[in-house]
């Protein structure tokens, strides 16, 4: 009997089942379509962070105190590293890396002092992200402002009381004034004048980039948030640097790490106590988390699908049961061992692959309603995850159905003939 008539054998046996095949797919069902959800929204993710760090450019470094390790554990740039004791960025390295003979290969310095504090306005208040930055913050890291100015040199200069804010912080402390240009705001209950507003960056909860406020470096370093190395510099949190190119990026990081042992006095045989990282290494360091995050979730999903196997070998069994006459008649009229076998794992083939095929179309709308809750957010549904997901479930048809094909296969035609 040819595989053909053995698959048409298949869907008239289910057919005649209606129900119970509907209910035997349930597990199949809920267990792709939760694969296929969890799996888009971990690529989702995945992709949202690759399109934040290409936003701000292909061509930055962050430089940081600590290790990379550290810089890991700290959550990036802004995380706890970087105010780690041991390690320290300051003025002085910021201006070693300016020099245009030690680094030939760095088109722009910035360094960045990063706090959080409370920010209040009248009866309103909100609990920020404070950077002290300099000028060529604005072209390093792409920031510009839609409204007013950025902070310049005179700022600098003058340590001036001079704030630039994020959009959101700007929807917090002045619903009603998109703009709130010359207004009085206070950091650590000192008063600053908003500038300028910026161009809205976009960010998750855990990492909006709106959700910010930039007051010149040197005012942040003596008024706000003073902070000294060991030996009296100001210090500072990170050091973006700008290469020349995307071509001449490692170039760029070996001469700042060049620059940056020779002042801070390592040893060739020690390890640096700071770390240079371009966006591709952090973009490889979320990428391990959401792998590793998004596997764990499939997981977790798969289980439904073993659960759904589990019940299409009960029901297969049932079947052949069920049918025992009907096989001990095939087998007197000339059915073949394997002509039996065929007929029942096609039959559990079969549905699995059509409870995956569902599940799929489950999976892929999961995925739509969850690009439609989060906003700014949109879960991805990769080929990969579907063939996976149709692989995997078929896989589970077959593995289920081959006890009950090779009971049914191996059936005495005399004994089955006489079953009741």
């Amino acid at each position: 009997m040819s595989i053909l008539e053995s698959v048409r054998l298949a869907f008239r046996a289910l057919a005649a089942n209606k129900l119970r095949a509907a209910l035997t797919m349930l597990g199949i069902i809920i267990g792709v379509g939760a694969v296929i959800t969890l799996m888009s929204a971990g690529e989702g993710v995945t992709a949202y962070i690759e399109e934040r760090f290409q936003s701000i450019g292909s061509n930055l470094l962050f430089v940081v105190p600590g290790s990379r390790e550290q810089f890991q554990a700290g959550g990036g740039p802004s995380g706890p590293v970087a105010s780690a004791v041991a390690a320290e960025l300051t003025n002085s390295d910021v201006q070693a890396l300016r020099d245009p003979m030690r680094a030939p290969d760095v088109a722009s310095v910035s360094s960045q002092l990063l706090r959080s504090s409370t920010v209040t306005t009248g009866k309103r208040e909100a609990y920020t992200q404070v950077s002290g930055v300099e000028p060529e913050f604005a072209a390093v890291r792409n920031w510009h402002t839609v409204a007013g100015e950025f902070i310049d040199e005179e700022d600098m200069i003058s340590r001036a009381r001079v704030a630039v804010l994020g959009q959101a912080v700007v929807d917090n402390l002045f619903p009603d004034n998109p703009f709130p240009i010359d207004q009085t705001i206070k950091i650590g209950g000192i008063a600053f004048r908003v500038i300028g507003v910026l161009e809205e960056k976009g960010g998750s909860e855990f990492n909006n980039q709106d959700d910010t406020v930039l007051i010149p470096l040197t005012t942040a370093q003596t008024r706000l948030f003073p902070s000294r190395s060991r030996t009296g510099e100001f210090l500072v949190s990170a050091i973006l640097v700008e290469a020349v190119g995307e071509d001449r990026m490692d170039a760029a990081s070996e001469q700042v790490s060049g620059i940056l042992r020779e002042r801070h006095g390592i040893d060739f045989r020690d390890d640096d106590d700071f770390s240079v990282i371009s966006q591709a290494d952090i973009l490889e360091i979320f990428g391990e988390i959401t792998g590793v995050l998004t596997i764990f979730l499939g997981a977790i999903a798969g289980i439904s699908l073993l659960v759904g196997g589990i019940g299409i070998m009960n029901i297969m069994l049932v079947s052949v049961t069920e049918r025992t006459r009907e096989i001990g008649l095939r087998k007197a009229v000339g059915a073949r061992r394997r002509d039996i076998l065929w007929q029942f794992l096609l039959e559990a083939v079969t549905l699995s692959v059509i409870g995956g095929l569902v599940g799929i179309a489950l999976g892929a709308g999961g995925a739509q309603l969850i690009s439609a809750l989060i906003e700014d957010f949109r879960a991805v549904v990769s080929l990969q995850s579907v063939v996976l997901a149709t692989t995997f479930s078929a896989a589970v048809g077959l593995f289920f159905g081959i006890y009950p094909a090779r009971r049914a296969s191996r059936l005495n035609p005399i004994d089955a003939l006489r079953y009741e």
